[in-house]
C-alpha cells in the first residue's frame, strides 16, 4: 500500500482529491503514509481520527498533503465545513464514500479490499485496490501497474 501511495504521488497536484474506502485495517493510512513519502512531506503521517484533518507541509514547498478521516462525519456538508484549502492542497479523505458530492468535481476513488480468513491478518497481505477516476481531471489517466 505504501508503494502504491508513493507511485500515485507522482500524478498529484494542488486541487486533487483522493477518496479512500475500505474496512478497518484495509491499508488506508498506510497508503497515505506512502503518498506522503512520495510527496516529501515533513513529519510522520498518522491517522487523523481524533483531529479529523491534519495538514502535512512538503519539505521542498508546494501543495501540502491534507489527510482527512471522515469516519465520524455524516455528510458532504460537514466535510465541506472543515477549514481546508481545497484548491491549494492535495487532499486524501479516508471513509469518503457518499461524502464528496459538491466538494469537488474531480476525484480519485480507491476501494481497498483485504483478504479474510485463515491465519492472522497482517500489513504484508496483498490488497485488491480498485481505482476509479471521477471527472475530466482523471479521464484517460492510466494508473495500471507497470510491467
Amino acid at each position: 500500500m505504501e508503494a502504491l501511495g508513493a507511485r500515485l504521488a507522482r500524478e498529484l497536484r494542488a486541487g486533487d482529491l483522493v477518496a479512500l474506502d475500505g474496512e478497518l485495517g484495509a491499508g488506508k493510512t498506510t497508503f497515505t503514509r506512502g503518498l506522503g513519502a512520495g510527496l516529501g512531506v515533513r513529519g510522520a503521517v498518522t491517522s487523523p481520527t481524533f483531529v479529523l484533518a491534519r495538514t502535512h507541509p512538503r519539505e521542498a514547498g508546494g501543495a501540502p498533503l491534507v489527510h482527512v478521516d471522515a469516519y465520524r462525519l455524516s455528510s458532504a456538508l460537514e466535510l465541506g465545513d472543515l477549514d481546508i484549502d481545497w484548491p491549494g492542497s492535495i487532499v486524501v479523505v479516508e471513509w469518503g464514500a457518499g461524502k464528496l458530492d459538491g466538494v469537488a468535481d474531480d476525484w480519485l476513488q480507491l476501494a481497498i479490499e483485504r483478504p479474510h480468513g485463515g491465519e492472522a491478518e497482517s500489513d504484508a497481505e496483498p490488497r485488491t485496490v480498485t481505482i476509479t477516476g471521477h471527472g475530466p481531471r482523471w479521464a484517460g489517466l492510466d494508473l495500471a501497474p507497470a510491467g
